[in-house]
């Protein structure tokens, strides 16, 4: 079944950019997004199947920062829950083109329910992104 089958809805995410070519590398190039539709102002990108849309600008608001597992996490952020192996060949992917990561990649909960590998880096227009990969994936949803 791939995403496009599945009976989760997809989502569609806009997200402000203040460069559309460092996207456009980021996305592109970086990440290996499929590109879609796009303006001067705007880029259609496949996010796994899900629709997100880098849009042009310039002026931002600083982000902030939440204490988990001792880690100060970007708010707002966002990302992708992936297999292991796919978080594994993303984490490669990022360290070969030099990408800085916010939050080395980890496991968290380890052993206990809703363990998972996590990894948090941010675009080149400073939004973070956080990409996940759970043990079980029963347990995305764990207490």
């Amino acid at each position: 079944m791939t995403v496009l089958d599945s009976p989760i809805p997809r989502f569609h995410l806009a997200m402000p950019v203040d460069d559309l070519a460092a996207a456009r590398h980021f996305y592109g190039e970086v990440l290996g997004l499929e590109q879609g539709r796009s303006s001067d102002t705007w880029v259609d990108w496949n996010l796994h199947g899900h629709q997100f849309v880098t849009h042009l600008a310039p002026a931002r608001p600083q982000g902030i920062h939440n204490p988990v597992d001792g880690h100060d996490v970007p708010v707002p952020h966002f990302g992708l829950i992936l297999t292991i192996p796919e978080f594994h060949k993303l984490a490669d992917r990022l360290r070969a083109a030099a990408v800085e990561f916010v939050i080395e990649p980890y496991v968290r909960f380890e052993g206990q329910p809703g363990e998972q590998w996590t990894m948090f880096l941010r675009d080149p227009a400073g939004n973070a992104l956080e990409f996940k990969a759970f043990a079980d994936d029963a347990q995305v949803f764990a207490v």
